[in-house]
């Protein structure tokens, strides 16, 4: 499943625009607020939408705290994307773009210090795969001695995970981010889908650090990025 999204990224990229979003049928075996219905990214004035309807309420279910940053969890609802990583402040050809909300309760990650653990939040990640992963799939760490390129709202951490202070907003079934045209041009010409997932922290803290614990739900349901964004009407 995880090459079949890193082939089809690349594949669908260089595709003649189909605009449309991805939608699912509803799966009563999946937990409500992750059954996802439809994603979509669609493109409004001076911002790209990203956002997702759920069969549920969205953000109603998160991790329980446990006290501590190793072994600890983390909920997201996620856009897997055909843009590059250059595109959002890394080196070129990291690996896959995703842009997560995400909410865990035992670590902050915000930029220049800030405190997040109490909310959703937008990240843009870099993913790539692990076999040490229990669903193949990482956030990409960054080794020690290494100065990769990063963008100014890197969180400090090591791995390949931004923290922009983008409006994010849960009203009912749907989730939404708003992200101004201006810092992801690129993203009108892109491939995309929609993902809920877990992920958890390396209880060793080594790497990988942060693994694609559980897939919740696959909007398209093998990762092809069928998605094409499209002015919103």
């Amino acid at each position: 499943m995880i090459r079949t999204l890193l082939v089809a990224a690349s594949l669908l990229a260089a595709a003649p625009a189909l605009a449309h979003s991805v939608t699912a049928t509803p799966d009563e075996a999946i937990t409500a607020s992750f059954d996802i219905i439809e994603t979509s990214i669609v493109t409004k004035g001076e911002n790209a939408i990203f956002s997702t309807r759920v069969r549920g309420e969205a953000g109603k279910d998160k991790p329980d705290a446990t006290g501590k940053f190793e072994g600890s969890s983390v909920f997201a609802y996620v856009w897997p994307t055909s843009l590059d990583s250059g595109d959002i402040g890394f080196d070129s050809g990291q690996g896959i773009v995703a842009l997560a909300v995400t909410f865990h309760p035992d670590f902050d990650d915000a930029a220049y210090g800030g405190t997040n653990r109490h909310v959703w939040h937008p990240h843009w990640v870099v993913l790539g795969e692990d076999p040490a992963c229990p669903a193949g799939l990482k956030v990409h760490d960054i080794p020690e001695g290494t100065t990769p390129k990063v963008p100014p709202t890197w969180p400090n951490v090591p791995l390949l995970i931004d923290s922009p202070d983008y409006p994010t907003s849960f009203t009912g079934d749907e989730v939404a981010v708003s992200i101004p045209l201006e810092f992801i041009g690129a993203i009108a010409d892109a491939s995309f889908d929609g993902v809920t997932a877990g992920l958890k922290v390396n209880a060793n803290l080594h790497a990988p650090l942060l693994c694609v614990d559980n897939v919740f739900k696959v909007a398209s349901g093998d990762l092809s990025l069928p998605g094409k964004v499209t002015p919103a009407e």
